[in-house]
């Protein structure tokens, strides 16, 4: 009603004035919209304004305001129009208007749209006409009668029957027995599948719907190339995502299977001959691997074990067993995130799992790349930090430096072992570690009672390498002060070259007493030089351990070892702490 009586409005003014003949040459406007107060039509001119060009506003006169675009040539303004109404940016009832039935004008502010000339359309005038709208989907025609179809499905086994209903349970339409016998339950299962891939409802599938259902639950496998691989050399037969793995080499025990697109998923095949002490030392080696995340379950039987891995961005899953003096088994590598097709792909590797004859040849791959960070080609997980530690009781508690252990979500003593965090000093940047299985070390701390003498040698014990060595390493220097550079008295300076893994290593003084532990380099921009180390002493390390409810074992103050006796002692109570993510 407000755009057809906004419309008489113009209509009025044009037959007020005298009337002329219309031409192509006539200045003329688009009108879409009119409103009766002035705040509305500026806030609807200015909204158009936002995705249409030529947008003006003018007073209709009765208090209406009208919005408008142009000012065109007729011929243009038409197109315009049409193009405009075509694709739904103005209303359908706009309309050509002439600028004798425009009056005062109000958007845009400051600018004279009324006086100036014909603008060019933003439309061309070649715009061809909206496609039509596209019909309502109507139902497939089926490929076979119901009658047909029943016979058609009667020629099925009992697993292919079974196979249907396993698709429709995993499309979420079936939540009764894999039976293979299809009952009412079945049917209606059916009938919903139907319906919902926009076939009639008849409750029996057709062949080409039974073929249109199994490719939707296979969809994952057909993503990755799924297809049957013989591996002679391996010995192994097993479908594979051959679509998305090609062969690349054999390092025993394994034939490797890298990735050939962007997904990352990668297949390794284990062979080798062995026993049950073979078998399991393979499992204490692939659960050091970074293809196999620390996160997941492990299982471990009398011939065979599973690990499943998560983390790190990837999802693996291995499983090997013992058979006739044989190992054999796989592993698949997925990225993290896709779980629905990793799962289909890794069921349908384990039941077409099959042994055939022979296993790797041991001397396979022997050409290939040596570093002792690689197993069998395959790279040894590295924690996030390893720094020193030793042992300061008789149930392997460990103390270390705070750095060690912060932002970790497993600390480890020499790898092995899996240690909790019980106390950490902050202020000293010492912390407190307990094994979760008490330990027997060969060498307990005996911290010393004395403090230490300027200028006393000292002996550094630390994996100053991050491990790298597989033991700890003796560094010498002296006590250069008994204070910090601040004056802390619970910290003495030593004048020693130490290596960032050394942090947290025993300091020990001529006797193989313990006067304090190596602390870590400071944070922040502050260097120091080369020589400068800085040591927690004895006193404030058994304060720490006091806190915590450890009693520290003091030293005897016997005289000085020999250097077999501290190199032995050291050895034996220094640990490798090491930090993962």
């Amino acid at each position: 009603m407000t755009r057809l009586f906004a419309a008489l409005l113009s209509l009025v003014a044009l037959f007020s004035t005298p009337v002329f003949a219309q031409s192509d040459t006539d200045i003329v406007w688009v009108q879409i919209e009119a409103q009766p107060n002035l705040s509305t039509a500026q806030a609807r001119a200015q909204d158009y304004a936002g995705s249409l060009g030529d947008v003006a506003g003018f007073s209709l006169g009765g208090g209406w305001y009208g919005i408008v675009l142009g000012p065109y040539l007729r011929p243009d303004a038409e197109e315009v129009l049409r193009v405009y109404r075509a694709e739904g940016r103005i209303p359908s009832d706009s309309f050509i208007a002439l600028s004798a039935g425009l009056g005062q004008q109000f958007w845009p502010v400051g600018t004279n749209v009324l006086g100036q000339g014909a603008v060019t359309a933003p439309v061309e005038q070649t715009a061809e006409p909206a496609a039509p709208a596209a019909p309502i989907a109507q139902p497939e025609p089926a490929d076979e009668t119901p009658a047909e179809a029943r016979r058609s499905e009667q020629a099925l086994s009992r697993e292919e029957r079974q196979g249907l209903q396993i698709a429709l349970q995993a499309a979420g339409f079936y939540n009764a027995a894999i039976d293979g016998a299809f009952g009412a339950g079945t049917r209606r299962s059916m009938a919903d599948w139907q319906s919902f891939n926009g076939y009639e409802a008849t409750g029996v599938l057709t062949t080409l719907q039974r073929k249109a259902l199994m490719d939707q639950y296979n969809a994952p496998l057909i993503s990755v190339g799924m297809a049957r691989r013989y591996d002679s050399q391996a010995g192994i037969e097993m479908d594979m995502p051959l679509g998305a793995v090609r062969f690349s080499r054999y390092e025993p025990p394994f034939a490797h299977y890298e990735a050939s697109g962007d997904d990352g998923i990668r297949v390794l095949l284990i062979s080798q001959p062995g026993d049950k002490a073979t078998l399991f030392g393979l499992y204490d080696i692939m659960q050091t691997l970074e293809i196999v995340p620390l996160d997941g379950p492990r299982e471990r039987g009398s011939d065979s074990f599973t690990l499943e891995g998560r983390g790190n961005g990837i999802v693996s899953y291995t499983e090997a067993a013992l058979a006739n003096g044989e190992i054999k088994g796989f592993t698949l590598i997925w990225p993290q995130g896709d779980e629905d097709r990793r799962a289909r792909v890794l069921a349908a590797m384990k039941e077409s799992f099959t042994r055939t004859e022979g296993v790797l040849d041991a001397g396979a791959g022997g050409d290939a790349e040596q570093r002792v960070d690689l197993v069998s080609g395959l790279q040894i997980r590295k924690p996030r930090l390893s720094r020193s530690g030793f042992y300061v009781d008789g149930k392997g508690t460990v103390m270390t430096v705070a750095e060690a252990v912060t932002g970790c979500t497993r600390v480890t003593l020499d790898h092995d072992y899996e240690a909790q965090v019980i106390d950490t000093d902050a202020g000293l940047g010492v912390a407190v570690l307990r094994p979760v299985q008490p330990l027997a070390p060969m060498q307990v701390a005996d911290l010393a009672t004395d403090a230490p003498r300027i200028n006393a040698e000292v002996v550094l014990s630390g994996f100053s390498y991050e491990g790298v060595l597989g033991a700890p390493t003796l560094s010498f220097g002296t006590v250069a002060d008994v204070s910090g550079l601040r004056g802390e008295t619970e910290l003495a300076r030593l004048s020693l070259k130490a290596q960032t893994g050394d942090a947290g290593g025993p300091v020990l003084d001529s006797s193989g007493a313990v006067i304090g532990m190596l602390l870590a380099e400071p944070a922040g921009d502050q260097q120091l030089p080369r020589d400068v180390s800085f040591a927690a002493k004895a006193q404030a390390l058994r304060d720490v351990l006091s806190v915590s409810g450890i009693g520290a074992r003091d030293a005897a103050g016997a005289g000085t070892v020999t250097p077999d006796e501290m190199s032995r002692r050291a050895d034996a109570m220094t640990v490798l702490v090491s930090c993962w993510n």
